[in-house]
This record gives structure tokens, sequence and C-alpha cells, in this order.
């Protein structure tokens, strides 16, 4: 299952920072940050919750940036 959320971020290095946070979540298969859209793609693995997964990947990406935002 695939799902598309917007973001909030500040610059480039800080969208890459965010990818690679949600792409270490587990229950995570894939994820692609935009930050010219302003969009967070996240593909989730076979028999995820995505919410829960979601609230997993918002608390990661906190960690690497505390200033970024995902509205789930």
């Amino acid at each position: 299952m695939k799902r598309s959320y917007k973001i909030e971020v500040d610059c480039a290095n800080c969208a890459n920072k965010m990818e690679d946070a949600a792409k270490n979540t587990k229950g995570v298969k894939d994820a692609v940050v935009n930050f010219m859209a302003l969009k967070m793609n996240v593909e989730f693995e076979e028999g995820a919750d995505p919410k829960a997964v979601m609230q997993e990947v918002y608390a990661n990406c906190k960690k690497v940036g505390d200033d970024c935002e995902i509205f789930l």
C-alpha cells in the first residue's frame, strides 16, 4: 500500500534526512521525500498498519530535524 503525506521542511538536506529516517522505520518498504512539492510518498510493507507506522516515522523524523512536520 502506498500513501502520500504533506510535509513541511526548511531545506533539501533536511528532506534527505527525513527520507532516510522514514526508510529506516520498521513497516516502511520505501519512502521518497520531494522537497520541492513538500510531499512524502510512503510504501508500506505487507500487513503493516499505516497509522502506527507513520507515528514511528514522525518520531524518527523529529529526531533528525525537530523543525520538520508531517501532516498525518
